[in-house]
């Protein structure tokens, strides 16, 4: 009870050390999904609005994706970066970068097909009315978009949910540098391991606040879309 009690402290007293964890792990989690939303979101309008070969196969192999193995992102991001790999002259492993990369094609997959799924059920409702006004194809995505703003919302958040959960794929090109790319779930795992466990549980706290409150957030956009079309 004791420790409980001390990662309470840790957390209402501004404890530097936990929110500095925490900032960089917001941070990275935030730019992750961001650059992962920019690459993800035409991508899956792409593929939603698109007929060609091979189709079928690269919406299988997204959906497939979407449950990859965090350790093999961060190994495939590990040896791009790694001074041997093509990459290596960025310069840029075990820096925040890297985690924010690494972080972002670990999201990739699950924008892209959440992302297809919605634009493609919006264009099957609004198909024959665009085609009639004569839409062109990027006023097309842009409606729909607009239009499946709310689903969107909550699948930027899933995504979300995903990165900032995440364990394996920062530590392999992060490092967990003490005070330069240490998250939230590495420092969870380390300090564990120390014995330090006040910190290690206010950390857990405050990552459970996160989750339950990107839920409710992903929660109240789907109601608010829902109430919307109704």
């Amino acid at each position: 009870m004791s420790e409980g009690a001390n990662a309470f402290d840790l957390i209402f007293s501004g404890e530097a050390k936990l929110y500095s964890i925490v900032a960089l792990s917001l941070y990275v989690s935030v730019c992750a999904v961001a650059l992962a939303a920019f690459v993800g979101f035409p991508l899956g309008a792409f593929l939603a609005l698109s007929r060609f070969p091979g189709r079928s196969v690269l919406v299988v192999t997204m959906n497939a994706f979407m449950g990859l193995p965090p350790v093999v992102v961060g190994l495939v991001v590990f040896l791009l970066l790694s001074r041997s790999g093509p990459l290596g002259h960025w310069g840029i492993l075990f820096t925040p970068r890297a985690m924010i990369i690494a972080q972002a094609l670990l999201v990739l997959p699950i924008i892209v097909a959440l992302s297809r799924q919605t634009i493609e059920d919006l264009w099957e409702e609004y198909r024959d009315e665009l085609n009639a006004m004569r839409v062109g194809p990027v006023r097309c995505v842009v409606t729909l978009l607009w239009d499946g703003r709310f689903s969107l919302m909550t699948t930027l958040l899933a995504g979300f949910g995903r990165a900032s959960a995440e364990v394996g794929t920062v530590i392999l090109v992060g490092g967990n540098i003490d005070g330069f790319t240490r998250t939230m779930t590495t420092a969870i795992a380390l300090e564990t391991s120390k014995g330090d466990l006040p910190l290690a549980m206010g950390l857990g706290v405050v990552l459970i606040t996160i989750v339950l409150a990107i839920n409710a957030m992903a929660w109240g956009v789907r109601r608010v879309g829902e109430l919307r079309a109704g």
